[in-house]
């Protein structure tokens, strides 16, 4: 597994990835309403987050397939984090947390992190250290999760 900035030539992976894992967070099973998610997980999005200054964008890849990705927006905030279904379970989300996580306390982070966690994915979240900040949120045709972490220099 190798765990690399994302660049340019990988957007149409990266957004491939997401727009098949996005299903639980839609309010309609279709997808309806959830258009302005859509249009922000696009080719064309993702080449701008990934070209962005203030994105930390990493990709991983097993034997040149996508396994996952991750990004971080202003040094504070988890935009993404996706793991390919086959991949999932064996401790890449964490692996990619940490690597975005250590270069923003590098950057001068202090420890505090927010998310806008997917339902389904509270409790990865909750075992990062995370902890809901507000009430679910739907809006936009998807749900989501509000969530904070204080974190110890060290920790997870």
């Amino acid at each position: 597994m190798q765990i690399r900035s994302a660049t340019d030539a990988d957007a149409a992976r990266i957004s491939g990835l997401i727009q098949s894992l996005s299903g639980p967070f839609f309010l309609s099973p279709d997808g309806s309403g959830a258009e302005l998610f859509l249009q922000s997980v696009t080719e064309q999005a993702i080449r701008g987050y990934v070209s962005a200054s203030n994105f930390l964008y990493l990709i991983a890849e097993a034997e040149n397939e996508l396994a996952g990705v991750v990004a971080l927006r202003d040094n504070t905030h988890l935009y993404h984090l996706f793991v390919a279904r086959t991949h999932q379970g064996k401790g890449l989300g964490r692996s990619l947390w940490l690597c975005v996580k250590q270069a923003a306390l590098r950057a001068g982070n202090s420890g505090r992190f927010t998310v806008n966690a997917s339902l389904n994915a509270i409790p990865i979240y909750e075992r990062f250290g995370f902890i809901p900040s507000s009430p679910k949120v739907e809006k936009h045709g998807v749900a989501f999760m509000p969530m904070q972490l204080v974190a110890v220099q060290n920790g997870g």
